[in-house]
């Protein structure tokens, strides 16, 4: 069980004459050669987050008290042109990101091949695993794994960005983008700013709760008591974003 595992983990090293993978990867292909997902959950659940806060300052910021449709849609176009902002930014530091790890797990490869010693090969895969996967793995399995990495084609001179890489940071920016459509809609559709805006907070805090139950489904902890968590702490930092002028 533990030696696929680790085999599993080194599925996508790296190699010379193809697209430069990750050494480890929680989301590697399976043995069946199923393709791994453009994002992760944790990672499509932190920027719908992301996309909320940001639209919610501006919302949030809202008087209504006299307002007109002048002002709703000046909020409008500020809300919008924020998050599609933010999505761009927030989908080239996604990109800097992949670019940084294949650079890494290159240098991670070509550091096991110039080891002098099996202990310090195996030194590296164990850096490179997971900890609790490390920590189930014999001397043997460990050996097992360096004799297959050095048997593995060159890596590439450098890294490159690969097609997963640029659709990962395509899924980000829509993620950010795409959230801030529910939270203004009622602006859009109802004439009543002050309707308008209790709507808009309220679609706010389902979706606020929605990312909290999603986290806690998947972080294992109480999914309805995070949602309820996540609304708390979202509120709270849409209050200290506007409190800092953001």
């Amino acid at each position: 069980m533990t030696k696929t595992l680790a085999n599993t983990e080194i599925s996508r090293l790296p190699l010379k004459g193809s697209e430069p993978q990750a050494i480890v990867s929680h989301d590697s292909q399976s043995a069946t050669g199923s393709s791994r997902r453009v994002l992760q959950p944790i990672e499509r659940i932190s920027e719908v987050l992301f996309g909320l806060i940001m639209v919610l300052t501006i919302t949030c910021s809202f008087s209504i008290a006299e307002a007109d449709r002048k002002d709703v849609n000046a909020m409008l176009l500020a809300a919008l042109g924020c998050n599609l902002a933010w999505g761009i930014i927030d989908g080239f530091m996604y990109l800097m990101a992949c670019f940084s790890s294949r650079g890494q797990n290159i240098g991670k490869l070509r550091a096991l091949r110039k080891s002098r010693t099996a202990e310090e090969a195996h030194k590296i895969i164990g850096e490179a695993l997971p900890p609790l996967v490390t920590s189930v793995l014999s001397h043997a399995e460990l050996e097992s794994v360096r004799q297959k990495l050095m048997g593995l084609p060159d890596p590439p001179e450098r890294p490159t960005l690969a097609r997963e890489d640029w659709l990962g940071a395509l899924a980000v920016f829509l993620l950010v983008s795409l959230s801030t459509f529910p939270v203004v809609m009622p602006f859009i559709l109802v004439g009543d700013a002050r309707l308008a805006l209790r709507i808009s907070n309220g679609t706010a805090l389902l979706m606020l709760y929605g990312t909290g139950y999603a986290f806690g489904r998947y972080a294992g902890h109480r999914p309805v008591r995070t949602g309820f968590w996540m609304v708390l702490i979202g509120t709270g930092l849409v209050a200290i974003t506007m409190a800092l002028g953001g």
